[in-house]
């Protein structure tokens, strides 16, 4: 597989908060991303989700499954009841064309708690990342098993948000648990996604790419804000979050530091849709892409 740009629909319809882009249809969101010439979609809520509907759905616009997102409770479960808990989601994957696995930890998140800034973030102690890491890596392993390549999502609002959480969180697993490297959560975490990269290379397995508007992301620790807030927007005014090539994040740098990648790169820039034209958002994102990848060798344009 080479590089592939894909996107996830949430630029159109948010799965946290369903009233924003609720007026979309799922067939504008496709039809959209098909004109911008997205070659892929992860899954989101207006999706359907059993295997032959879903590939049949995506193949009507010529493009392919890329994978969804998969809560893991490990921190309160072990990585056989993760397993076991799992199937519905292993199944789906499977029989809609992929084999990333995309999950992230969220016994305890708040990053879907309007209610919660993310100063009330969860973290974790030593014990706490070896009982983690140790399940995570077995549950890794049983999804390699089973035909599934596992990227884990670092996110804000979670047990793994700074660059501290990715360090520790990659000390306390072994490959098949690999990483999912996200450009804005990165960034916005305090970190650099191609520093990142450089030292994670031979485990990221899938990217995600946005952008941050780094003087909305101040704004948000200053006012203490939660994640849906921060990202939404208040009032009329955008958020934390944009499309590749309108923040902060160096795309070039960080595909350099990606030598040899190949498998998805997915634009997943959550905005309000009503503020941030989805269409005209995801052109650039995806023109920003193609110059950086071609830059770093990875892909023509």
């Amino acid at each position: 597989m080479t590089i592939r740009i894909g996107a996830n629909p949430i630029a159109w319809s948010n799965d946290d908060l369903h009233d924003i882009g609720g007026h979309i249809s799922l067939e504008t969101c496709l039809s959209q991303a098909r004109e911008i010439g997205f070659e892929g979609m992860e899954l989101g809520h207006k999706f359907p989700t059993e295997p032959a509907e879903l590939k049949a759905k995506l193949a009507e616009y010529d493009m392919a499954f890329v994978g969804g997102w998969y809560s893991t409770h490990l921190l309160r479960r072990t990585a056989a009841e993760e397993f076991a808990a799992s199937a519905k989601h292993r199944a789906m994957c499977a029989g809609a064309g992929t084999d990333v696995f995309i999950v992230a930890e969220c016994s305890n998140t708040i990053h879907g708690d309007r209610g919660k800034p993310l100063s009330a973030r969860p973290k974790l102690d030593k014990a706490g990342w070896k009982t983690f890491g140790e399940r995570m890596t077995e549950f890794g392993a049983r999804l390699a098993d089973a035909g599934h390549r596992l990227a884990y999502h670092h996110h804000m609002g979670t047990v793994v948000q700074t660059p501290e959480d990715i360090d520790a969180f990659m000390a306390a697993t072994e490959a098949p648990a690999n990483l999912l490297l996200d450009t804005g959560h990165v960034t916005w975490g305090g970190g650099d996604p191609a520093k990142v990269a450089r030292a994670y290379r031979e485990r990221i397995v899938h990217v995600h790419c946005k952008d941050v508007r780094a003087h909305k992301a101040a704004e948000a620790a200053r006012l203490d804000l939660s994640f849906l807030d921060a990202i939404v927007g208040r009032g009329a005014e955008l958020g934390v979050y944009t499309t590749p090539g309108d923040g902060m994040v160096d795309y070039e740098a960080t595909f350099k530091a990606l030598p040899g990648y190949s498998g998805w790169v997915v634009v997943e820039a959550e905005q309000d849709p009503l503020k941030a034209d989805p269409l005209a958002y995801g052109r650039r994102g995806m023109a920003h892409l193609k110059r950086a990848l071609a830059a770093a060798g990875l892909r023509k344009n």
